[in-house]
């Protein structure tokens, strides 16, 4: 079944399929063939899409499959994400331009609002500053006050950058590049931040609230094939995908497709086994991560007395980040890291060599210090 995340600052009804759908690579098929891919999605229960489209030419028959339908569904659009006369996709920080093509989108696409308006690609302070200046925040909150965007937020690769919009209090979602290449610095010049301040923007996020949506899941395709992966061996899709959903904070992955055929290739994930899913292997690949630091990937289950441990350690993580909420789920567990067996079972399984047993005990004792 389709897992949904509800969006932390939204309505009740603000929740997301975990499988979103990107428009960046659809732009080359007919337009008959990109409503056929946005129907079958929405056939099969996905409501999340990112519309920064590689071209002009997706947005008319994305208007027209989602006729009639549009209250159930939820759109990222982008200001700043332009197109030229030939229909390419640019991107700009004019406002005047960015305003026209706001307009043509909403007509294009058959509504008067979208769920978020996005601050475009946002990498540098000077991007930022830009967006400032040229008035296109404050037309964003324009928007927002009127009702025809729901909510801000912005698409960004670079951690020290993306807190300094989050220090705003003005964005409820933020869209990043997450995949293990990334997180682990092997990936390429778009994988910005070390390990510890690409995990610590994700955990403020959980902590504050800001929702997160994934691009680049598959590193642009890398991770699929093990002659371009960074780390010489391949993941699936259905592993990438689960790796991001993992991450504190996230809400929905949004992988682009090309045609029918890449669609179907990830409509399988919400009814695959556990196994399909197993991420654990990136342990065997990384030789620069610190060991002794769980990712939550759960290979050490099944644990003899049920304890959820990867569930635990994030709420651990996330409490010591500061998010006081992470405690009170970690109370509301009917399992707790005391029930440990220390059996040494998750010890022997665990690919990022984590001493789960003796980690347990710690957590216990934490959590045990700060709820009293």
């Amino acid at each position: 079944m389709m897992e949904y995340r509800k969006l932390p600052r939204g309505e009740e009804n603000e929740v997301f399929s975990t499988l979103g759908l990107g428009m960046g690579g659809i732009q080359k098929c007919s337009e008959d063939e990109i409503e056929r891919v946005i129907r079958k999605a929405i056939d099969h229960r996905i409501n999340f899409f990112d519309l920064c489209a590689g071209g002009r030419n997706v947005y008319a028959p994305f208007g027209r499959a989602i006729a009639g339908q549009r209250d159930k569904l939820f759109l990222q659009l982008h200001f700043g994400a332009v197109y030229n006369s030939q229909g390419d996709y640019g991107w700009s920080r004019n406002l005047k331009q960015i305003k026209d093509t706001f307009q043509w989108e909403l007509e294009s696409l058959g509504t008067h609002y979208t769920d978020f308006g996005f601050l475009h690609c946002v990498d540098a302070d000077n991007d930022l500053n830009e967006l400032i200046t040229s008035g296109v925040l404050d037309y964003l909150k324009e928007l927002k006050a009127e009702g025809k965007v729901r909510h801000i937020g912005f698409s960004s690769h670079t951690p020290a950058v993306a807190n300094r919009i989050i220090d705003t209090g003005l964005v409820d979602m933020m869209m990043f590049s997450i995949n293990p290449a990334y997180d682990f610095e092997k990936g390429d010049e778009y994988g910005i931040g070390s390990i510890s301040e690409r995990a610590q923007l994700f955990q403020r996020c959980e902590r504050d609230g800001v929702g997160i949506s994934v691009m680049k899941p598959f590193h642009g395709g890398q991770l699929l094939d093990e002659k371009s992966s960074p780390f010489g061996k391949s993941l699936t899709r259905y592993q990438c995908i689960k790796y991001a959903l993992d991450r504190p904070g996230v809400l929905t992955v949004v992988p682009g497709v090309r045609n029918l055929i890449d669609l179907e290739q990830l409509l399988g994930f919400s009814e695959a086994p556990a196994s399909d899913m197993d991420y654990s292997a990136v342990g065997g690949f990384i030789e620069i991560i610190d060991t002794g630091n769980c990712v939550y990937c759960n290979h050490c289950q099944p644990c003899p007395a049920k304890i959820d441990i990867g569930l635990i350690n994030k709420y651990y993580d996330l409490s010591l980040a500061g998010d006081k909420m992470a405690a009170n789920h970690y109370e509301k567990l009917n399992i707790k890291a005391d029930a440990c067996l220390e059996c040494g079972h998750c010890d022997s399984r665990c690919p990022f060599h984590v001493t789960q047993s003796a980690r347990m005990k710690e957590i216990a004792e934490y959590f045990k210090i700060y709820n009293h």
